[in-house]
């Protein structure tokens, strides 16, 4: 069993608030922050275990995003120079787990704003020995943008986002321009973006926004095929038993 005692934080603990822990409340700078955001902070009812998980793990493998502090993902990850994937959304982290233990030699920053699945992430980090991967909780954008350096990471994936489907909150998707834009930043060249969505309409939007980047090439035609790597997440099941069709989209950082 992995504990929070194997790994080295991103920040010193000294520089720790005693609330920095996922469903504490935000900074107010981030609160002040003008901007429309693609999620609601859900924080939901816990077990017993996610609640334990946190109480254990959560200081050695999770961060609060605050827009404040640089990451250091080699001191972090306790490796030099480690292909680190952004995996924006996980959910209950079911998904996220088993490609992270299918991959020891790649690194996962894993974030997301439902504390539940920050218990249950721990929970099966610790239970399967994951020292590759590392959470955060908080605004996917504010990491990007105020705490990772610029090409820093090997992947970005993005596995069934909210669509959002009214029309007046189309805004609120997450794959906009502005947001490739920043996160094509953030890639080496050679890294993948990698989305899945089962909402059609989301789908030719995500298609339009990522051909249109500069920044990245398609690795197939249109859509690609689904890869066999990628787990089947509750969300993917529950749009299939609605008939939906799931897409996936590859693309590469030019």
């Amino acid at each position: 069993m992995v504990t929070s005692q194997t790994t080295a934080p991103a920040i010193a603990p000294d520089d720790r608030a005693h609330d920095d822990r996922p469903g504490a409340p935000v900074s107010p700078e981030l609160h002040r922050e003008q901007r429309i955001r693609s999620f609601h902070p859900r924080k939901g009812r816990m077990s017993t275990a996610q609640h334990d998980a946190l109480a254990r793990s959560w200081d050695g493998y999770g961060i609060r995003v605050d827009g404040k502090r640089a990451l250091d993902l080699d001191a972090w990850f306790g490796r030099p120079d480690p292909r680190v994937v952004l995996e924006i959304g996980f959910g209950m982290g079911d998904a996220t787990a088993t490609m992270a233990g299918a991959e020891p030699d790649r690194c996962v920053l894993a974030v997301d704003v439902h504390t539940p699945g920050h218990g249950n992430l721990l929970r099966r980090i610790e239970s399967d020995g994951l020292d590759n991967l590392r959470l955060a909780e908080g605004d996917a954008v504010v990491l990007l943008r105020d705490q990772l350096a610029p090409q820093s990471l090997d992947g970005l994936r993005i596995y069934f986002p909210d669509p959002w489907p009214k029309a007046r909150h189309h805004k609120r998707r997450l794959i906009q321009p502005e947001f490739v834009a920043l996160a094509a930043s953030r890639l080496r060249s050679g890294a993948t973006v990698h989305c899945a969505t089962d909402w059609e309409p989301y789908a030719e939007q995500m298609l339009d926004v990522l051909s249109a980047s500069p920044e990245l090439a398609n690795l197939h035609a249109d859509y690609a095929p689904r890869p066999d790597w990628r787990p089947v997440t509750k969300f993917e099941r529950q749009g299939l038993a609605k008939g939906h069709v799931v897409r996936d989209l590859l693309f590469r950082r030019v």
